[in-house]
C-alpha cells in the first residue's frame, strides 16, 4: 500500500473544539428562543386587543385584565410582563397601547442574557 498521498480530514481535537463551539451556540439559542416566543405571544395578544371593537374606549384596567386572559392562551408568564409594564396613552381621538418590559434569563454561572422588549399598537375608537 502506498500512503504517501495527501491525507484529508479533521483530527479528533479539531472535531471536539468544533463540537464545543457548536454546543455553546446551541445552548445560547435554547436560552434565547423561549424569550422571543414569549414576546411574539405578547405581540399577538396586543393585536387581538387592537382588533376588538371599541378597544380604544376601554380603561387601562379593562385592557390589563383582557390582556391577562390573552396572555394565558399565548403562554406568556405573568411574572415576565407585570401590570406596570402595560401602559395606555390617549392621543387625540385614539389610544396607544404600549408594553415595555425586560426579561432576564440565566445563562452561565453569574451571566444573564437580557432582552428588552417594547411594542406599541394604536387602538381606534372603533377597534379596527
Amino acid at each position: 500500500m502506498n500512503t504517501i498521498g495527501k491525507v484529508r480530514g479533521i483530527t479528533l481535537i479539531g472535531f471536539l473544539i468544533g463540537l464545543c463551539v457548536l454546543g455553546f451556540f446551541a445552548y445560547m439559542a435554547m436560552r434565547l428562543v423561549p424569550m422571543y416566543v414569549e414576546y411574539f405571544g405578547v405581540v399577538k395578544a396586543m393585536e387581538q386587543v387592537r382588533n376588538e371593537p371599541g378597544s380604544g374606549q376601554r380603561s387601562l384596567q379593562e385592557i390589563r385584565s383582557n390582556l391577562s386572559l390573552k396572555f394565558d392562551t399565548q403562554y406568556v408568564d405573568e411574572a415576565s410582563v407585570p401590570p406596570s409594564a402595560i401602559m395606555l396613552k390617549r392621543e387625540g381621538g385614539a389610544a396607544v397601547l404600549r408594553i415595555a418590559y425586560e426579561k432576564r434569563v440565566p445563562f452561565l454561572y453569574n451571566i444573564d442574557l437580557v432582552g428588552k422588549f417594547d411594542k406599541s399598537v394604536k387602538l381606534d375608537k372603533t377597534g379596527g
